[in-house]
């Protein structure tokens, strides 16, 4: 499988920005309410934890035959960083297939970000020849239900650690 780079996606109100480590600081404090986690475990990471994590994920996979693409969600409006979007590529016997997750920052919720973020994810995604867009979501989180709805994904019957399997097969 050839690589996915994250390139930059604009939207009407938000730049997808491919992450960097020097994210680390500022989307710490975006994502330090521990509310974030109420649907995937956890607590908050303290920006040193951020900047290691962001390190393993700019430096790629180490399995070649699996791209890590990540963006930070930028608002253009108020000039900050509000949440991040993630794409993991693989390869099955049709092609390319993305598992896609998505968050965004307390403060910036409820004004539609994550699922326009979402839609421009799936259509950059689509335009690479990715044919299955899969997310996976927790039974009782609404609103990342409505997220995945915006972006065209489906709920199956399948399951998966607790969370319901949600699909967008193109073609």
């Amino acid at each position: 499988m050839s690589q996915f780079e994250p390139e930059e996606i604009r939207t009407d109100r938000l730049d997808l920005l491919p992450l960097r480590v020097e994210h680390a600081e500022e989307m710490a404090a975006v994502l330090a309410d521990p509310g974030l986690h109420a649907f995937i475990g956890g607590a908050p990471d303290s920006a040193e934890a951020l900047r290691a994590r962001y390190e393993r994920w700019v430096a790629g996979s180490p399995d070649p035959a699996e791209s890590w693409c990540n963006w930070v969600i930028r608002l253009r409006d108020e000039d900050c960083l509000v949440g991040t979007v993630q794409a993991t590529v693989t390869t099955d016997e049709r092609g390319a297939v993305a598992e896609i997750a998505w968050v965004v920052g307390t403060a910036w919720q409820r004004r539609g970000i994550a699922g326009e973020a979402a839609r421009a994810l799936v259509g950059r995604l689509r335009q690479f020849g990715v044919h299955t867009v899969v997310a996976h979501i927790h039974p009782e989180h609404a609103a990342s239900a409505a997220v995945a709805i915006a972006a065209g994904l489906v709920p199956t019957d399948k399951w998966e650690d607790g969370e319901v399997r949600w699909e967008l097969v193109v073609g």
